[in-house]
Parts: structure tokens; sequence; C-alpha cells
């Protein structure tokens, strides 16, 4: 694995990890410093995650009321029909 013509593999060793993590780590820095592949930068895979997260939550929150509305219409429907 070479970056801008350096070889990866003698460093990995030595800071404790493996070629491959090294190689996403600096490709994960690349995109976070505006170069790289077009993937996700750190801020934008945080950004996102906080979306997901709040899309479940308002789904959730969607599928009470659903189930709440529901729940009320009928009582009101056999309320009105036993009179």
């Amino acid at each position: 694995m070479t970056h801008s013509g350096r070889q990866f593999v003698p460093l990995p060793p030595k800071i404790g990890c493996t070629p491959e993590t090294l190689r996403v780590w600096v490709r994960q820095h690349e995109r976070d410093t505006g170069g790289g592949d077009g993937g996700l930068t750190t801020a934008e895979r945080q950004r996102l995650k906080e979306l997901e997260r709040e899309n479940r939550e308002l789904r959730r929150s969607n599928d009470i009321l659903r189930q709440a509305s529901a729940y009320f219409a009928k009582a009101e429907f056999d309320r009105l029909w036993k009179k």
C-alpha cells in the first residue's frame, strides 16, 4: 500500500495497527480535508446517524399517534352506536 509514494507496511506495527486500518484512517482523513474518493466525511457520517435516529423516533411517534387515533375513533363510534 502506498500513499504519495510512501509505504504503509513499516508504520502499522510501530503504532499497533494493521496496514488496512491505517489505510482506512488515511482515506477518512483525505475525505475530511476535502480530498478522497467522494465518501462521507466524519461530520457527514455523524449527521447521518443523528438524522437516522431522529427518523426512527418520529416514525415511532407517528405509529403511536396513529394507534391512539384509531383507538379513540373506535371508542367514539362505539359510544355513538350505543345511544
